[in-house]
C-alpha cells in the first residue's frame, strides 16, 4: 500500500522498518476517479498529494474561463498547491485526476508531526520541493526561449509517457498552444 512512497523516500534519506511504520501512520490512501478534483479552486488545501498510480494534473482557468494546465503528476511525483498549503489562503488553482488515480496524502498538521518523529523527512521534502522548483524554473525558461515547435519536440522526448496517457488538449494547455496547433505539429512530424 505505501510501497512506493517508501522507496521513493529512501532515494533521498535512510529509514529503518520502524520509521517506515511511524512515516505510514501519518499517510492516507485516497482513489479518486477520472475527472475527480483533489482541490477546487477557492478550497483550503489540506494536503500534499503522492502519485501512487494514474495521472493528476493542476490547472487554473483564465480570465475567459479556458483552463491552463500548470503541471502534471504521474506515478511517482508529488503534487500539492504549495501557495494555498503554506499560506492557509484559498486556492487558486484546481487539482484533478486525468485518469483514475490512487494518491498517500499528507496533510498539514501530520506533516509537522511527522517531522518531529523523524527529522530527516524534513530532508526529504526539502530535496523535493527543490526538484520540483527546478523543474518549475526549466519550464518557464523554455517558455520564453523555445518557439512553440521546440518546446513540443523536448516535452515529447524528455516526458514521451505523457505524451501517450494524457489526453493532448491538455498536453496543447501545458505547453502554451492551441489544440489545433498541437495537430499541425503532430501532422508535421509524422
Amino acid at each position: 500500500m505505501f510501497d512506493k512512497i517508501i522507496a521513493h523516500v529512501k532515494r533521498f534519506v535512510s529509514l529503518s522498518p520502524k520509521e517506515e511504520k511511524v512515516l505510514c501512520s501519518y499517510l492516507k490512501i485516497e482513489d479518486y476517479a477520472k475527472k475527480k478534483h483533489l482541490l477546487e479552486e477557492g478550497e483550503m488545501c489540506t494536503g500534499k498529494y503522492f502519485v501512487n498510480s494514474g495521472v493528476v494534473r493542476m490547472y487554473t482557468l483564465n480570465e475567459k474561463g479556458v483552463e491552463q494546465v500548470i503541471h502534471f503528476a504521474i506515478e511517482g511525483w508529488w503534487i500539492t498547491d504549495y501557495f494555498t498549503f503554506n499560506t492557509n489562503m484559498p486556492a487558486r488553482c484546481n487539482i484533478q485526476a486525468v485518469e483514475p488515480a490512487q494518491v498517500v496524502m499528507i496533510g498539514a498538521a501530520e506533516q509537522e508531526e511527522l517531522l518531529k518523529e523523524l527529522p530527516q523527512m524534513e530532508r526529504y521534502f526539502r530535496l523535493v520541493l527543490e526538484k520540483a522548483y527546478a523543474a518549475s524554473l526549466m519550464r518557464t525558461h523554455y517558455m520564453f526561449n523555445f518557439s512553440a515547435e521546440e518546446r513540443y519536440r523536448h516535452f515529447s522526448e524528455h516526458y514521451p509517457e505523457f505524451v501517450q496517457r494524457v489526453p493532448q488538449y491538455l498536453v496543447a494547455s501545458y505547453l502554451g498552444f492551441t489544440p489545433e496547433f498541437l495537430s499541425m505539429l503532430r501532422a508535421k512530424k509524422g
